[in-house]
């Protein structure tokens, strides 16, 4: 390793987690010429599951940002480099300019002398420079007119350009606009002009000279297809000011491809129950007031979480995973409790591990932990590995139920609905109850419709009298 590799030091982008290939930088904690110390936090970035800060693993000056702030980068990419040496750099410019300014004078010779000889070669299809418009090649003279010492001096250069002395583009003539009379392109741009029927004669040169280029003739054939499509595309410009076009990346791009993996691959079986919980609201409202529990989050989706672990040890078939490729059904004796939460990067599914061995205040404690976490974009992939079994609550949004697509890797997911003040006949009367609606989706692979409507109806049974948390738990 040269002194100048070990100055300079790169730091990439760490796998931070569950094997992720990228992740896009959301935001730079440093800028260069900033002093940075081993373990610091450089960056924040988002994978495909979180939000994670980046600490740098050792000390020195930022020399550059490799990458802007909302760029999706690979693993093992250099993002940043730092100069673990600044003070090294202070006295090498002193003697490097003297050596450095004889490598630069030397190239900058060579064209001097050749324009002396004429010898400054032109690409076939190029027009001369200016300067070398008085060397428009002549025909050769005969032999017994020539000096001499001519052919040693000149014949060098001439023979690269052979073609040069027949071709007019050699010093174009110009036409009344002031361009050439004949357009000025390589012979591979004029062959993409070809191919793409385009006349050079009306592309518009923006390389040095006057010379048209392959960005010119693309930018010609956009032109011409875009005409081509006037009709067609003044409805689509007229409602462009009122479309928004965001990039899929991040927690929303891997919750798609999730998503969409899940439903073509689980045969999906969705069941309903609509369940009075007019007793589990009180209980909510009581154990508010617990001292136990002050302090914790205590409400609804807490009992219904409870509930189906309660279920899941009724019924443990349930918490299992399906596994394509060893053909292997894979029956779990720990419950990772997933958590469905909308944040403002997208949906995640966090997952309170081990939640069956946890008491009612341990599962208050986690479950508010675990929302607060996923709202302020800080839950780590850990978090969101192995889970078994998933709740998502769309009551608080007002729906009364849906049919919720599996979580990759879990049988089930049960849907918490809103809950409503509605007639209901109790105890022989009709009276308004509070009434909710629950929808579990299972994988009909591992589970059928026996032991799926055993767990829902386990469930539904422990809300309608929440009593039997005690007894059956």
């Amino acid at each position: 390793m040269t002194a100048v590799e070990q100055r300079f030091r790169e730091f990439k982008m760490p796998d931070v987690g569950e094997g992720l290939t990228e992740a896009e930088i959301l935001k730079w904690f440093v800028a260069p010429g900033d002093t940075v110390t081993d373990g610091q936090v450089v960056c924040e970035v988002e994978t495909a599951k979180a939000a994670v800060e980046l600490p740098i693993p050792f000390d020195g000056v930022v020399h550059e940002l490799r990458f802007d702030e909302g760029t999706t980068v690979d693993v093992g990419t250099a993002i940043i480099s730092v100069d673990t040496d600044p003070g090294a750099g202070e006295a090498a410019p002193q003697a490097a300019p003297a050596a450095g300014e004889a490598v630069a004078e030397a190239p900058a010779a060579a064209p001097e002398s050749e324009e002396k000889e004429g010898r400054q070669a032109n690409l076939v299809g190029y027009g001369a420079a200016p300067a070398s418009t008085k060397r428009r090649p002549r025909k050769p003279l005969p032999s017994a007119q020539r000096s001499a010492p001519a052919p040693s001096a000149a014949a060098p250069a001439p023979q690269a350009p052979a073609p040069a002395p027949a071709r007019p583009e050699a010093a174009p003539e110009l036409n009344g606009s002031g361009r050439p009379a004949r357009p000025l392109a390589k012979p591979p741009v004029r062959k993409l002009a070809k191919d793409l029927g385009i006349d050079l004669e009306t592309v518009t040169p923006s390389g040095a000279d006057g010379i048209i280029t392959r960005e010119d003739v693309h930018a010609a054939a956009e032109a011409v297809q875009a005409a081509r499509e006037t009709p067609v595309a003044a409805p689509a410009t007229a409602a462009q000011g009122r479309e928004r076009r965001v990039p899929v990346k991040g927690v929303r791009k891997a919750t798609a491809q999730a998503m969409v993996n899940s439903a073509f691959t689980a045969p999906h079986v969705t069941e309903f129950v609509t369940v009075d919980v007019t007793r589990t609201m009180k209980l909510v409202s009581e154990l508010k007031q617990d001292p136990e529990l002050a302090g914790l989050r205590v409400n609804p989706l807490l009992l219904v979480a409870k509930a189906l672990l309660v279920a899941i040890r009724r019924n443990p078939d349930i918490n299992a995973t399906w596994d394509e490729g060893n053909q292997e059904i894979v029956y779990k004796d720990y419950v990772n409790l997933g958590i469905a939460a909308a944040t403002p990067r997208g949906l995640i599914v966090p997952n309170i591990k081990d939640a069956d061995a946890k008491t009612l205040p341990e599962l208050a404690s986690a479950l508010g932990e675990l929302v607060g976490t996923a709202r302020e974009g800080r839950t780590s992939p850990a978090e969101m590995s192995g889970g078994t079994i998933t709740i998502t609550n769309v009551g608080v949004f007002g729906i009364d139920a849906g049919t919720p697509i599996i979580n990759p890797g879990e049988s089930a997911i049960l849907a918490f609905g809103a809950v409503k003040l509605q007639p209901w006949v109790h105890k022989g009367e009709v009276k308004p109850r509070q009434v909710t609606t629950l929808a579990l989706s299972f994988d009909h692979r591992l589970v059928d419709g026996e032991l799926g409507s055993k767990v829902l109806a386990d469930v539904a049974a422990v809300l309608e009298r929440p009593k039997r948390l005690i007894t059956w738990a």
